[in-house]
């Protein structure tokens, strides 16, 4: 029996059957799930009805992601499948889905902000005098007025602290808003104000029961 989207085959609310008077319609067929993976780029074409073609992402490494707040758009590395709603079987095999929560490298939009702002997010406070004299040396080859139109920008400039924290590290939280199995894509937006505090719990949440499941682990082979 192939893959059906029809619902003639379903009980009633009650539990009852309803009589099938028609055959499967072609119309009514679907495909098995893709699963795109993390990897070098790999998409195949299919053929739809009515001669529409689908792309199916079998791996994927990089998509476009927005920076919503500062309204620009890079193309990045894809790092690591962190969190999904669903199933964590599917952040186990790293899979990539439309709302999965991903890690993405932070280096393009890094220098963007560079750029635009004359600021390097990246800047750890240890090491900050080091850096202060290469940015000096930097700011030598640029002009007065890209300079001053640089901190006229800083000035205004309002970065989320929690975003902040993440440049430093070198990855970015991001949401996945394209579906990989259907356009062969894998792009999205990074995730920024209530949406990233509300992920970022989850995510700790995550990692306090998988300690938690570890160490009851630990003591049931001891007491054995």
């Amino acid at each position: 029996m192939g893959i059906s989207r029809d619902s003639r085959h379903k009980h009633y609310k009650t539990g009852g059957r309803s009589n099938v008077s028609i055959k499967k319609r072609k119309y009514e067929m679907g495909r098995p799930a893709t699963l795109c993976k993390m990897g070098a780029k790999r998409v195949r074409t299919v053929r739809c009805r009515g001669g529409n073609k689908k792309y199916r992402a079998l791996r994927l490494d990089t998509g476009n992601y927005a920076w919503g707040s500062e309204n620009v758009t890079k193309k990045v590395r894809i790092l690591d499948v962190v969190y999904n709603a669903s199933s964590n079987e599917l952040v186990r095999t790293k899979t990539l889905l439309k709302n999965t929560i991903i890690q993405i490298d932070a280096q393009p939009f890094k220098q963007w902000y560079q750029k635009k702002f004359g600021q390097d997010l990246g800047k750890k406070k240890k090491g900050e005098k080091k850096e202060e004299k290469k940015e000096e040396v930097a700011e030598e080859k640029l002009s007065r007025h890209v300079i001053f139109k640089q901190k006229a920008r800083a000035a205004r400039q309002k970065l989320d602290p929690a975003l902040e924290e993440q440049f430093q590290s070198g990855r970015l939280l991001a949401c996945i808003a394209s579906r990989p199995g259907q356009c062969g894509r894998c792009d999205g937006y990074i995730l920024e104000g209530e949406e990233l505090t509300f992920y970022k719990r989850k995510l700790e949440k995550k990692k306090k029961d998988e300690l938690g499941s570890v160490v009851d682990v630990g003591l049931k082979q001891k007491s054995e």
